[in-house]
């Protein structure tokens, strides 16, 4: 069978020694592109990554009056202001396959003036987004929305409040949006959230909004003040560390190689896939770490690992790792022992139920599992060696899926047809590019 988005993997990766870059955080392009519509002047951005998901981002902005001009290697956004979106009748906003623009952009709508209808692909229309609505709604903005699937109709109000909010799941996406809120409601807003990545925290201290933060063991209170005047933000978006953790972990499962990354974001809130796996004996280091406008950026240094050990994972590391789990399930497929994941239900809020499809793919593989609804064991196996066909598909054009497979096929080798290559287009369009250039 032939078909362009279809990929055919038959041969494992060859040992290799490379230094390469990855493409642009896809949450802080998402992030700074919502900021710098709501600033006062021109926002310019460097390495915005170029993926499906800031595409449809960028639309949804040019359609409520932010006008922008992408070219090669810079984005400029021409600020609105706070409340400065024009709202004109009958606008559908299409957020596409992505999460975080649809729930963040919500946030951002509690004060339009017309009704607005935010839409999706069908991945994202499955997914939960009264988790949003119900605390926004709170601010005095009303919902319809589809049994709390999208599409949404979203009505603002011109006399919002501020609210408290306690974020109990671990969700930067839910947190996020409320943040936004409040920036553009007068009076202070309370948030009480359990830990997870907090890039929108950052680039509200690096723009001196007001902003305080309580760091405490499980949670963070965050309290924001509302109606202060966005400047304008130039801005170099490091690397995706969740797009560097499938080369780090195809690096980990070959044979003699050694790989290095530069310039990726390594934010605490976000590094849990790099302590996870060297609890499990992975060879990683990072050197030349510095400070970017609130961010940590540093270079990533990796090689082949023999002797992977299982390992019981803290849950407390699941809401920094929670993008990666899919390719840390493949390496504990090669420890020695059983491992276990547990308290991982947001993992099947993303794309796909993505905690049954990493169950699946090691069931394909010939390797045992056990799972719950939000568990999994997986019983490894160090001398694991396939040599059999194996077919992914069906699984809600997921892009990291799609890439896990990827890495799988590369790693443990066999006869691998993965279906729907044109999924990673939603955030990682030169995936294939760069698995190219290391095998070359």
């Amino acid at each position: 069978m032939k078909s362009k988005n279809i990929i055919n993997i038959k041969n494992k990766v060859k040992p290799f020694y490379k230094t390469i870059e990855i493409e642009g955080d896809k949450s802080l392009s998402i992030r700074w592109a919502l900021l710098a519509s709501q600033a006062t002047g021109k926002s310019k951005s460097f390495n915005l990554l170029k993926s499906e998901d800031i595409f449809s981002t960028l639309d949804c902005l040019k359609q409520l009056g932010v006008k922008f001009k992408l070219k090669k290697n810079e984005c400029i956004i021409h600020g609105v202001g706070l409340n400065g979106f024009n709202y004109k009748k009958n606008i559908t906003l299409d957020a596409g396959n992505s999460g975080t623009l649809a729930r963040l952009l919500i946030g951002l709508l509690v004060h339009a003036k017309e009704q607005i209808k935010i839409t999706g692909d069908e991945s994202l229309s499955n997914r939960d987004f009264l988790r949003v609505t119900k605390p926004l709604g709170k601010f005095g903005a009303t919902f319809k929305t589809n049994s709390g699937k999208l599409p949404i109709i979203i009505k603002g109000t011109l006399k919002s409040k501020p609210i408290k909010y306690y974020e109990n799941k671990g969700s930067a996406q839910c947190k996020s949006s409320v943040m936004l809120a409040a920036l553009n409601t007068l009076g202070e807003t309370f948030i009480k959230a359990k830990k997870s990545r907090d890039h929108t925290e950052l680039l509200f201290k690096y723009l001196k909004l007001p902003i305080k933060i309580i760091k405490k063991k499980k949670i963070d209170i965050i309290r924001i003040k509302g109606g202060k005047k966005i400047n304008s933000l130039n801005y170099k978006i490091p690397s995706d560390i969740s797009s560097s953790a499938f080369f780090v972990v195809l690096t980990i499962l070959s044979t003699k190689s050694k790989l290095k990354i530069k310039n990726v974001n390594i934010n605490p809130s976000r590094t849990g896939v790099i302590k996870i796996l060297k609890m499990m004996g992975a060879k990683i280091l990072i050197k030349n770490t510095r400070n970017y406008k609130g961010e940590k950026i540093g270079d990533i240094f990796v090689e082949s690992t023999n002797n992977i050990k299982s390992i019981n994972c803290p849950s407390n590391l699941n809401s920094s790792a929670i993008d990666e789990f899919l390719i840390i399930f493949l390496v504990a497929a090669k420890a020695k022992g059983v491992s276990l994941f547990k308290n991982l239900s947001e993992l099947n809020q993303k794309e796909s139920p993505r905690l049954k499809w990493g169950s699946k793919i090691l069931n394909l593989m010939g390797i045992k599992t056990k799972t719950t609804k939000d568990s999994i064991k997986i019983y490894g196996n160090p001398d694991l060696k396939l040599d059999k066909k194996i077919i992914i598909k069906n699984y809600l054009k997921d892009h990291r899926v799609f890439m896990a497979s990827v890495i799988a096929a590369l790693t443990f080798g066999g006869e691998w047809t993965i279906h729907d290559k044109d999924s990673i287009k939603t955030s990682f369009p030169s995936f294939l590019k760069t698995i190219n250039d290391i095998k070359k």
